[in-house]
């Protein structure tokens, strides 16, 4: 790179963070790390009916956890002044003029394009008001909306990092809509403004931005801005084929972490991977993932993302953790148990329940007393260690007879009130021996 790095991931407020919005965060951050580049944050809150506090709060929560972390940070909402001139700008340029059409009228022009085989391109009648036209509409009541007048004829045309050479024909395009009636600004102007004024040098996201970026493209250069690189990415679907939702939550970040009690590096090792010809591995940290991050290795295809995928990786990524880096998310489990108990869990809270095991109280399952109560008297004496088990087996299996399953199972659902579990010879150990009679007895211990 000969110009220093500079991406932004620009999520907006209006709902939680979902796992297509975080992917895009995550290219981003590994590709900015991997070139020592700065990350910046921007909320584009310029919804003020929809953008809460409570959602900001959510976003930056999300990215830390799964350590995201941002170099810098900016808002939208504290930039209307710095939009303002730039529309004062594009409108001194003639680049920016009013239209009056309502959303029926658009509608019906539209259709009557498509009726006639055309494309539905908006056809520039606001060029053509004169200031009468439009004192007589206004005193309807109507209100202007701002289009962006593309230079046309053009194409705009880019070396995509991922997808390689885009064309765009922009007579193919309409003159996109910047400002709302209501005065509010829609994505594309705020967003070029920021781009050019922070100084961001790529711009990575899904490939349904690629006719947005052909747009921006010229309304950077008529704001005597630097077109940045772009990326855009194949998109990512459900496992389905559907699509995922930000506002109704589904397949929200915070919905992996609080409710299903997901590590953030199982998310990390899928979304950094999906689309990708890279295999998806269970990675404990990111460093291995921005080291190894390259453009070239994604693919053009759909990516779709199942929450299986994320199970699977999950519960690898837990049996590969050492306890050191887990401990200050434990409650009265040390390190003994987790390592024997590492390798039978899917998520960390698991790890409670055959904590239960060793410190009780748990119910055992008792299938015939009077082979339990053998048991319990052949326990050999204590302190227990690691040949304690096989030892007591033996000896079990001498005086009743039994052997394989008809003798492991009974004392395994008698001492763990399970009939699957971690190895027994490491477990057994760590269990008084007076709660091992108990239970061998039928009692909650």
């Amino acid at each position: 790179m000969t110009k220093p790095v500079k991406v932004r991931f620009a999520p907006s407020p209006t709902g939680l963070l979902h796992v297509g919005n975080v992917r895009t965060a995550l290219v981003n951050w590994l590709f900015c790390r991997k070139y020592n580049g700065t990350f910046l944050l921007r909320l584009d809150d310029t919804d003020a009916v929809r953008s809460t506090e409570a959602f900001a709060e959510a976003i930056e929560r999300d990215l830390l956890w799964l350590g995201l972390d941002w170099d810098e940070k900016a808002c939208q909402s504290d930039r209307f002044d710095r939009y303002n001139e730039a529309v004062e700008t594009l409108k001194a340029d003639g680049r920016l003029y009013p239209c009056y059409e309502t959303g029926q009228e658009l509608d019906l022009k539209r259709k009557v394009q498509l009726g006639q085989g055309k494309p539905p391109v908006y056809d520039r009648a606001g060029l053509n008001l004169s200031d009468g036209d439009i004192a007589a509409l206004e005193a309807e009541g109507r209100k202007a909306h701002w289009r962006f007048k593309l230079d046309l004829p053009a194409r705009v045309a880019w070396d995509d990092l991922v997808k390689g050479p885009l064309s765009f024909d922009m007579a193919a395009l309409s003159d996109p809509i910047l400002i709302r009636e209501d005065g509010s600004f829609l994505y594309t102007l705020p967003s070029v403004v920021d781009d050019i004024d922070f100084g961001i040098t790529h711009i990575m996201r899904g490939e349904d931005h690629a006719t947005n970026s052909a747009v921006q493209a010229q309304l950077f250069e008529a704001l005597g801005g630097h077109i940045p690189f772009f990326a855009h990415f194949s998109l990512l679907t459900g496992a389905g084929g559907e699509g995922l939702s930000k506002r109704l939550g589904t397949a929200s970040i915070q919905s992996y972490r609080e409710e299903m009690g997901l590590e953030a590096m199982s998310i990390n090792s899928l979304l950094s991977r999906l689309g990708s010809s890279e295999a998806i591995e269970p990675m404990l940290s990111l460093e291995p993932l921005v080291a190894g991050f390259d453009f070239s290795k994604y693919s053009r295809s759909t990516a779709k993302f199942d929450p299986k995928d994320l199970e699977i990786l999950n519960a690898k990524i837990l049996h590969n953790t050492d306890y050191a880096a887990v401990s200050d998310r434990l409650e009265n489990v040390d390190e003994a148990l987790w390592n024997i108990c590492r390798k039978n869990i899917n998520k960390l809270s698991d790890i409670n329940e055959l904590n239960l095991i060793v410190k009780g109280p748990i119910q055992p399952v008792i299938t015939d007393q009077d082979f339990a109560n053998q048991a319990a008297d052949l326990l050999p004496d204590a302190p227990w260690d690691d040949a304690t088990w096989k030892v007591w087996t033996t000896a079990v299996k001498e005086a009743t007879g039994a052997k394989g399953k008809a003798l492991f199972m009974p004392l395994r659902q008698a001492v763990t009130g399970m009939d699957h579990g971690p190895e027994m010879g490491a477990l057994l150990p760590l269990i008084d021996p007076e709660i091992v009679k108990a239970r061998l007895q039928g009692k909650a211990a």
